[in-house]
């Protein structure tokens, strides 16, 4: 136990550091825990990784709100059906084939990173095109799919929460890793409500685990802050094309 918990642990604030700047650490955090605990039941994994999940983001949500105005109606809509959903994947995740979800998101995460990558002035500036009614709506709508998406399967959600409110919401990747630090903070608790009310978490692990998150969340929002948005910008590629890699790992050579 002692070998497979200083791996955990490791990955776990990793996972901390990458999720703080652009989110996406559960892509070596879910990966990682299949792969060192594979004696544990799949959902019994996924919960005990929430633990870690939503003490980083919390700590790196407390640490943006020192320099980011909030936009609370925006928050407070994608928030709430965020939350709901991600209940609500929770609940499905052992009836739902995950194979047939991963081939969509491999092709979404495909044109993301072009877009991302031939855009220079994508999350740079920040831009607002859209009245505030539509706003709200909008982040309520993709609240409730991202946060589907996060209690069912989970990695990547914190880039996907990124992705939407720059390309959809106008926000710059400062702001908008502000933003979605929150509403991950809203899905990660709905899915550890329910996880833990049916077994599914394993504290020994996911404690320690949540410790090097935070402290792997303090050091990449201090790096995120003091480098601006061309450099999460540059991360926000990094990680993305990794998770491409990931995916493509999984619906092709699997």
């Amino acid at each position: 136990m002692a070998t497979e918990l200083i791996l955990l642990c490791l990955v776990a604030f990793a996972a901390g550091f990458i999720d703080a700047i652009v989110g996406g650490g559960g892509l070596l955090q879910t990966p990682a825990i299949l792969l060192i605990l594979p004696h544990y039941p799949v959902a019994t994994l996924l919960g005990t990784t929430k633990i870690p999940s939503i003490a980083g983001t919390t700590l790196a949500a407390f640490k943006y709100a020192k320099q980011v105005k909030f936009n609370y109606q925006v928050l407070i809509a994608c928030a709430s059906t965020a939350f709901i959903s991600a209940f609500l994947g929770a609940f499905l995740v052992s009836r739902i084939d995950n194979s047939v979800i991963k081939p969509i998101i491999l092709v979404v995460l495909i044109l993301v990173a072009a877009y991302t990558y031939f855009n220079k002035q994508f999350g740079i500036h920040q831009e607002k095109n859209h009245s505030v009614k539509k706003q709200v709506l909008m982040s309520a709508f993709f609240g409730l799919v991202i946060g589907f998406y996060d209690g069912l399967i989970g990695p990547g959600t914190g880039a996907f929460l990124i992705l939407i409110f720059i390309a959809v919401l106008g926000f710059d990747f400062i702001g908008a890793s502000a933003h979605a630090k929150i509403v991950n903070m809203a899905t990660n608790l709905a899915a550890i409500l329910y996880f833990s009310s049916t077994g599914h978490i394993l504290f020994q692990y996911a404690i320690p685990m949540a410790i090097f998150n935070l402290f792997g969340a303090f050091f990449g929002t201090k790096l995120a802050l003091l480098k601006g948005n061309k450099f999460v910008r540059i991360f926000f590629l990094i990680v993305v094309f990794g998770t491409i890699l990931r995916f493509a790992y999984d619906v092709l050579l699997k």
